[in-house]
């Protein structure tokens, strides 16, 4: 695993662990069409993750940059989503020059636990708190995703919502396994606080990637 103070410098080479194109499925960009790269390595550690076979990168091969680049292009996708694991383990420097490089759009999903690399067009940020964000990806956030999986969860959005710029979206997503137990709390506090928004994984009801 990578140290929480770097990421890997390599940028020709990453591990990938699945691509494919779906549609969003949470926040701001829920229900458009994107070709998603998930890559390996995540040392956060979050305890309702569903996608833990992705945490360890050495179960997943290094794959020349170019060849993921390419793959996104045959898809025919005018954006691409990097999510992980956390993504930002790895140098993304190379990935996201070569997708602009042919008018892709860049998008990424990341805790903020490793330093910022590559230019992204839309920033979302999920804090947790295992992990807290490093560096000034909380100034440069688009979107603020807190996973809300028990009432206290709420004071740790406030939290970042007071540090995130003002054109950064708001949002409170229920932690799937506990969804009937807090979304009544979630939906009284955004009646209370109309600044945020509420985020469902609606990929998990349309039965897609």
């Amino acid at each position: 695993m990578a140290k929480r103070s770097i990421h890997s410098p390599d940028i020709n080479k990453l591990p990938l662990v699945e691509e494919f194109f779906s549609v969003q499925g949470e926040g701001f960009h829920s229900g458009k069409a994107a070709y998603f790269i998930r890559l390996g390595g995540c040392d956060v550690g979050c305890s309702w993750c569903d996608s833990r076979f992705a945490w360890d990168p050495e179960l997943h091969s290094m794959v020349d940059t170019d060849i993921i680049i390419e793959h996104a292009v045959n898809s025919g996708t005018d954006s691409v989503v990097v999510t992980g694991g956390e993504p930002l383990m790895w140098n993304l420097d190379g990935l996201c020059k070569g997708l602009k490089k042919n008018k892709i759009r860049t998008f990424i999903e990341t805790s903020g636990a490793y330093p910022l690399s590559g230019k992204w067009d839309w920033i979302c940020l999920s804090p947790k708190k295992n992990m807290p964000p490093a560096g000034n990806i909380i100034i440069e956030a688009d979107e603020l995703k807190v996973i809300i999986e028990e009432k206290s969860d709420l004071e740790w959005a406030e939290k970042f919502r007071r540090i995130v710029s003002e054109r950064c979206v708001l949002f409170l997503q229920p932690e799937w396994s506990r969804f009937d137990e807090i979304i009544p709390e979630i939906v009284k506090y955004v009646q209370k606080n109309p600044e945020w928004r509420i985020s469902l994984q609606v990929h998990k009801y349309m039965h897609i990637p």
